[in-house]
């Protein structure tokens, strides 16, 4: 018996040895696949692979491996290597597209994906909040409503903000009262998916990076019924927010949907004064997909939201009403043979409705105003992917992005330039957009390419046509821009990248994009109008040239496994340098003289005007340490330096250098964590911006929850402990209200949040 063992145990061994190895992936995940059947198409071969992802089976690269598993989808593969990993892809369709895979044989270079908003909630006002601690990332506040997110100094239309893998809505108040952050709800929000520059020409045109905002999980095949209710509450400004989803899965047929209620008061800083930031908002969400069979699937959904009363107190104006509706549909087609391997189609409509007036501020004793605007995005994309062999990797196809915009602001002048009564007020209208639009239609290819396991290459081309106009042109503006009439432009943008897999868990990125931004309406049409955070007018310039950002990146990241007291160490690390052409900044015009109060300073207009000579350069760092015990010890730090050299200047809205470290702890039904974060002072400023020096300022926040209590979970929070008194450098300055002068708008003093969240 024991020779028969040896001889059993010899033969065995010879026989793996003679096998070929694969390693079977999960795609999104990156885990190892068991219990998966490879088989020799044509033969009787087959094996299954074991609790490691390995299957040991004899093939040749002539052979056709027939994968299968009842989770994930059935893929034919031919000229694999011995040794090759397999990515495999759920069988699961997912509600909402994603942009990112954690796979480095499929991601866009430079990318990241930010995950936990669900579990961790602790009471954010919108979306935009939730990009505040993300490394690389700050914030553009006007008040507590109307958020957005700046990335290394690049924000508005520099960065490329979609949602669900596609869906755009562009805002109709000409001074970003209602960003693309203000229609989606922060527990909604599953992951943020960036791409860290122009590295990527399939999700439509950018300059300084794409931005995807995931609102949903992936829905599940089994029947079932599920839902939560959330409810949250901020000490300061007596704040509370309340929150219904609802899920249910009848077979083939998938619904879901929420509804949300946000009633925000005026904060108060650190110093106690009151901050006129309150807003009520209401909003809710329908989908429903619907599988025809593995390979087929459409999904459908339907937003409104609905904002009221919001103060802006870095504004000149008020909300009165906010509406906006977005409707989108999205088709999915996946082959498992052959090198076509699917297509997916989109297509979307928004409409948002926006009312704003000064009734409520100083000024409207002088002057009553208000201003009934509206924007209509609608576009769509078509994909396809093909797999030309194991090597090749290629996606085509087309997007459309149609925008435009109308509306007028009435204007009844009670007093003369001595600020006497009018016997008889006089009344103005003044066109805001002009009715404008700006329509861009896209092609695309980009394509990956892995020379080996370890050696992946990434190229991508993209032409935009755009196509701008103002079919109701200002007296005053057709006057400066005479001979424009119907714009047509043609744009180039374009990306190489090289990955190298040095290791398991560790890879090392190069890359190199061409973005190429249009102008857009604000920078071309608008007509005599304060949008900035400075007391200026703005003037369009409809002949402006493209803005181009040319970034050289570089990227390393890596991840060390331990046994014993340390679970693992991970840490990424990465800089850029951006060269730009044709930068479109407002610059005062001296030959002009604002249109509404024109004796009162400052008394000319800026006009959009292109730089010739700009640039950006930058990094970030990130480490966490990872302790079997269940703590975790983190660090971020992220700097971004730019310069106008037509100028000598900074560019405007560029953030100081900010470090973030932490202190988590997490075991199966508690989770607690400190929060540090120290800002720099920045004395690199924009004066002809607006901008000054801005002090630096440390914050600590307290944020712990647990889940005890099955199927609820607990959140609460106590931010800026010590009851700071400080601003953010791209804060807006306090705009036309009573009792504050133009300095920065500062934030929030000590606040104690709690948020319940209960799921069924």
């Amino acid at each position: 018996m024991r020779i028969l063992s040896i001889l059993i145990f010899l033969s065995s061994t010879l026989l793996l040895q003679a096998q070929s190895k694969v390693s079977l992936l999960d795609e999104l995940s990156m885990e190892p696949i068991e219990n998966a059947t490879i088989q020799i198409k044509g033969t009787n071969k087959a094996a299954v692979s074991n609790e490691n992802g390995e299957v040991f089976i004899e093939f040749s690269e002539d052979d056709t491996l027939q994968i299968s598993h009842l989770k994930y989808r059935k893929q034919s593969l031919t000229n694999i290597q011995p040794g090759a990993l397999i990515y495999l892809e759920r069988l699961t369709f997912r509600i909402s597209e994603i942009l990112l895979y954690g796979n480095p044989q499929i991601d866009p270079a430079q990318s990241l994906v930010k995950t936990n908003f669900r579990e961790k909630v602790v009471q954010p006002k919108n979306v935009g909040e939730l990009f505040g601690d993300i490394n690389g990332f700050a914030l553009i506040k006007r008040g507590s409503y109307a958020m957005d997110p700046s990335m290394r100094a690049s924000q508005y239309e520099q960065l490329n903000i979609q949602f669900d893998g596609g869906v755009k809505a562009m805002h109709a108040c000409p001074s970003r009262m209602d960003p693309i952050t203000t229609l989606v709800n922060p527990e909604e929000v599953s992951r943020i998916e960036i791409i860290k520059g122009p590295f990527s020409v399939r999700y439509g045109n950018t300059s300084g990076g794409i931005i995807n905002m995931v609102t949903d999980n992936a829905v599940q095949t089994t029947d079932n019924f599920s839902g939560s209710v959330s409810s949250g509450y901020e000490s300061n400004g007596n704040s509370m927010v309340n929150m219904v989803q609802l899920q249910g899965n009848l077979n083939k047929l998938n619904l879901s949907g929420n509804f949300s209620h946000r009633d925000y008061g005026d904060y108060e800083d650190g110093e106690g004064r009151s901050i006129p930031s309150s807003f009520r908002s209401l909003g809710y969400n329908l989908e429903a997909g619907y599988t025809f069979n593995e390979n087929n699937r459409l999904k459908a959904g339907f937003r409104q939201s609905f904002g009221r009363d919001v103060k802006h107190a870095g504004l000149m104006m008020d909300t009165d009403e906010d509406n906006s509706s977005i409707f989108s549909l999205d088709y999915n087609y996946r082959s498992d043979e052959g090198k076509f391997r699917g297509f997916t189609a989109k297509t979307y409509y928004s409409f948002v409705d926006h009312i704003m007036n000064n009734y409520t501020r100083p000024s409207f004793n002088r002057t009553a105003a208000i201003s009934r605007v509206d924007a209509t995005t609608y576009g769509g994309k078509l994909e396809t992917e093909w797999r030309l062999n194991n090597k090749w990797r290629l996606f085509t196809g087309v997007d459309v992005t149609n925008l435009s915009r109308d509306g007028q602001r009435e204007r009844l002048v009670k007093m003369n330039m001595a600020g006497e009564p009018l016997a008889m007020p006089m009344e103005f209208q003044d066109k805001v957009w002009q009715d404008s639009y700006v329509n861009d239609y896209g092609l695309f290819a980009e394509a990956k390419f892995s020379l080996s396991e370890k050696d992946i290459f990434n190229f991508g081309a993209r032409l935009d046509h755009i196509v701008a106009e103002s079919k109701d042109p200002d007296a005053g503006f057709a006057e400066l821009y005479p001979e424009t009439g119907k714009i047509d432009e043609q744009l180039f943008s374009g990306t190489v990248a090289y990955k190298r897999i040095l290791k398991d868990n560790y890879s090392l990125e190069f890359s190199y994009g061409r973005g190429a931004r249009p102008a857009n309406m604000e920078e071309r049409y608008i007509a005599f109008f304060n949008i900035g955070r400075d007391p200026y007018e703005y003037v369009g310039n409809p002949n402006l040239k493209a803005e181009v950002n040319n970034q050289f990146e570089i990227g390393f990241k890596g991840k060390e496994e331990y046994s014993g007291n340390l679970k693992h160490f991970s840490f990424s690390a990465s800089a850029f340098y951006s060269i730009y052409e044709n930068y479109i900044v407002g610059l005062v015009d001296e030959t002009l003289t604002r249109r509404n109060m024109p004796n009162q300073p400052p008394v000319h207009p800026k006009v959009f005007r292109n730089l010739d000579d700009a640039y950006k350069t930058g990094f970030e760092l990130s480490g966490e340490l990872a302790i079997s015990s269940g703590f975790k010890l983190g660090t971020d730090l992220a700097y971004t330096y730019t310069q106008n050299e037509d100028l000598g200047e900074s560019l405007p809205l560029s953030p100081p250098l900010v470090s973030r470290s932490r202190v988590e702890y997490e075991n199966d039904k508690f989770w607690g964590g400190v929060y540090y974060n120290i800002t720099a002072d920045q004395e690199n400023i924009a004066p002809s911006f607006g901008e000054t020096r801005t002090p630096g300022y440390s914050l600590m926040d307290l944020k712990a929850g647990t889940t005890a209590i099955k199927n609820l979970n607990i959140g609460v929070g106590v931010l800026n402990v010590f009851d700071k008194y400080y601003h953010s450098h791209l804060n807006f300055a306090f705009n036309n209200q009573a009792n504050f002068g133009r300095q920065p708008i500062t934030e929030p003093g000590r606040n104690f949040t709690l948020f319940v969240n209960y799921n069924f």
